[in-house]
């Protein structure tokens, strides 16, 4: 009877156990961090980040000192306004040869208009013909005059215009080296480039920082993924945007899911990586798959975890 009960007992005792299923694929949960460095060089006046932050793309979190970017640019305003002051005033400078040219295209009008009058008188016989030879000297020469005053104002247009030319070579480097320092000025405000958490802080306030620095590290931590390895006989069972199960360890020995999907498998194998545990552990050669999962904060980076088919 007694013999009887033990077996029983044993009995219920393995129905009453129920065996955890294998997970078909191990690994570790990543993100792509992003490095934010310095572009700029000089003291940090200011870096409001902190390890665990959330930042918004575009969100300004520091200034460097831009002092120094500063000074260069008056300095550089200042030469730029020397070489300016020496570039001629073309419009200014041929305004007399202008003036020159309406006095005497007046004038000239004014004899034509004489001479057709004399041309009538002596037609009617009332006035000598030498007057009017006289009117058309006049206007020969005020033609002549008006053409050497034209030559003479395309000549100094002509060397104006050589001279603003050697003057804007000078200003030109300048110009360029303006929107340079302009740039850097610019660039002394730290913009944080992407959505997400920091997830290292490299410099403090205070610090002086040289252009490429790393300050900080973030990482967009809302969808993470799990990096995990499969053997050469499981590829038949996975694809890319295929649904999977993603397990993590949770409290008394328990298991807590996260729905994923797979977004990318590796074209090559490789060597089981020390650090993972595979399904067959007979097998040296596994191929790397990534799965996509949506994270409520619990996932970190590094973190194990576990995949099911």
């Amino acid at each position: 009877m007694k013999s009887i009960l033990i077996t029983s007992a044993f009995l219920i005792g393995l129905l009453g156990c129920k065996t955890e299923p294998q997970s078909d694929a191990y690994g570790n949960f990543e993100a792509v961090e992003t490095i934010v460095s310095a572009e700029a060089t000089g003291a940090l006046q200011q870096l409001s980040v902190e390890e665990g932050q959330t930042l918004k793309a575009g969100q300004t979190v520091g200034q460097i000192d831009p002092l120094q970017l500063q000074l260069r640019k008056a300095q550089l305003l200042a030469s730029r306004r020397a070489v300016s002051s020496r570039s001629p005033n073309i419009p200014a400078q041929l305004l007399p040869y202008e003036q020159q040219i309406a006095v005497q295209e007046q004038q000239l009008k004014t004899l034509q208009r004489e001479k057709v009058r004399t041309q009538n008188l002596i037609a009617a016989g009332a006035a000598p013909t030498k007057q009017l030879d006289d009117i058309v000297a006049q206007i020969d020469v005020i033609e002549r005059q008006i053409a050497l005053i034209r030559q003479q104002r395309a000549a100094q247009q002509s060397a104006l215009t050589t001279q603003r030319s050697g003057t804007l070579s000078e200003e030109a480097p300048l110009a360029a080296q303006i929107r340079q320092i302009d740039d850097q000025i610019k660039k002394a405000t730290i913009v944080n480039p992407s959505a997400g958490t920091v997830t290292v802080k490299f410099a403090e306030t205070g610090e002086v920082a040289s252009y490429g620095k790393p300050l900080y590290k973030v990482a967009n931590l809302d969808q993470i993924t799990l990096r995990a390895y499969i053997s050469g006989d499981q590829l038949v069972r996975v694809k890319t945007g295929q649904p999977v199960k993603v397990l993590v360890d949770a409290p008394n020995d328990q298991f807590k899911e996260y729905a994923g999907t797979v977004i990318w498998i590796s074209s090559k194998a490789e060597f089981t990586p020390k650090v993972i545990q595979t399904k067959d552990e007979r097998v040296n050669l596994v191929y790397a798959l990534k799965v996509k999962v949506k994270n409520d904060g619990g996932l970190k980076i590094g973190m194990p975890g576990e995949i099911r088919l």
